[in-house]
């Protein structure tokens, strides 16, 4: 499946935004689920007081216990609750617990305290109709006024607070992702600028010794050759270098291509100016000599020299050995390049491909991040890390799929 490249983030970020409000809604319906079966809950305690009270009204007897009614159902309402007349009025000198759950102030006079429960009989009626206490069928002799327990107060708010937060919390995350991108992205295109002078160093730097040559031995007929055959193969380089910077963002074509010839070239190329670095390496070539794979030439002819050059640079000592093995599997073609250098501590082996990360003092990280790129998005292959150990070596595999 092939994805555009720029309308992908935004499908993700729809995606994304179509989840957060699928959860945000699953909140809210969920949590008025619970608030309707506790208001449904409280209703039939409000109504199981007022049968009660009702049945005593209208009981003939007046040696009726009131204990049971108290403390099985008075006691244990936890929501506002106001027992009035058929006027709406409260009798604070014989009110029998019919006000619960509401703070009144034991220094208010009386008017103010009728005032107060006034006030708080309107707000009650509009979050829940009073229920009535009659006697026979149509006379109402009181009403009880109830409103919302402090848990379902909480529930109401809750998935608002949710929402909050999350927003919150998407918003310090965006915010910290997007500064991470930036910095990333500012990273790679110094590290760019700074792979492109090097990419470009080192064969504008031959060029400028073979002109040189030309200069001093330019009366020498086979000395003049060699120069000229020499800056030729540098003009060459310079020619992969551009083609290598113009593929990166577009997916390039592949072609079946002899990977030992490949590999044998790339090598050639080090081998000549090995002696330039004051260093004594071989690099042996060994495998199936005949094995043929997809490949971008161009591209994967730098992802050998990448991983060539850190081996180069990891041989500490001016004597070295650099081995790479081709393998014709069954299902692939690996690529191994082994060295005896330094080593990669086990503590930063996660890290080696991540773009920015060098142990070098002059690198900038983009060798084996580039690498990793190519030969995964491009050749949909793979390149890892073998096995590493301080002082010993390193192996670095690519494996392609035929």
């Amino acid at each position: 499946m092939k994805f555009n490249k720029r309308t992908t983030p935004l499908n993700i970020k729809l995606t994304l935004l179509v989840i957060a409000i699928l959860i945000a809604v699953s909140t809210f319906l969920y949590t008025s689920d619970l608030v309707r079966r506790l208001q449904e809950r409280d209703r039939r305690i409000v109504e199981l007081y007022a049968e009660s009270y009702n049945y005593i009204i209208n009981s003939n007897t007046d040696n009726i216990d009131l204990t049971f009614i108290f403390e099985n159902i008075i006691q244990k309402i936890d929501f506002p609750l106001i027992l009035t007349d058929a006027n709406d009025q409260v009798n604070f000198r014989n009110n029998n617990g019919g006000i619960r759950n509401i703070d009144i102030d034991t220094n208010l006079t009386l008017e103010q305290k009728s005032a107060l429960i006034q006030k708080k009989i309107k707000e009650l009626a509009e979050i829940n109709p009073p229920i009535p206490i009659t006697i026979g069928k149509d006379i109402v002799l009181n009403k009880i006024y109830y409103g919302d327990s402090a848990l379902i107060t909480r529930l109401r708010y809750y998935p608002f607070l949710q929402i909050i937060f999350a927003i919150t919390f998407i918003l310090i995350a965006y915010m910290g992702f997007s500064y991470l991108k930036k910095s990333e992205q500012s990273n790679i295109w110094v590290g760019m600028a700074k792979e492109t002078a090097h990419q470009l160093g080192t064969p504008i730097s031959s060029l400028m010794g073979w002109a040189e040559i030309l200069k001093l031995y330019h009366d020498n007929p086979v000395k003049v050759i060699d120069a000229a055959d020499e800056i030729e193969s540098d003009l060459g380089r310079l020619n992969k270098i551009a083609h290598r910077f113009s593929k990166i963002g577009s997916f390039p074509e592949l072609k079946k291509i002899n990977l030992f010839d490949l590999v044998y070239q790339v090598v050639l190329y080090f081998e000549r100016r090995l002696p330039q670095t004051g260093k004594k390496v071989s690099i042996e070539i060994s495998g199936d000599k005949n094995v043929s794979v997809n490949i971008n030439p161009d591209l994967f002819e730098w992802v050998i020299e990448n991983l060539i050059k850190n081996a180069l640079d990891a041989i500490g000592r001016k004597e070295g050995k650099l081995e790479i093995l081709l393998l014709d599997l069954e299902t692939t073609v690996d690529i191994e390049v082994a060295d005896n250098g330094k080593g990669i501590d086990k503590k930063f082996r996660r890290d080696i491909f991540r773009p920015g990360y060098s142990t070098k003092k002059r690198g900038w990280g983009l060798g084996l991040s580039l690498s990793k790129r190519i030969v995964e998005e491009y050749h949909h292959g793979r390149i890892f890390l073998k096995n590493s150990a301080v002082d010993v070596g390193t192996t670095f595999r690519i494996s392609l799929k035929k």
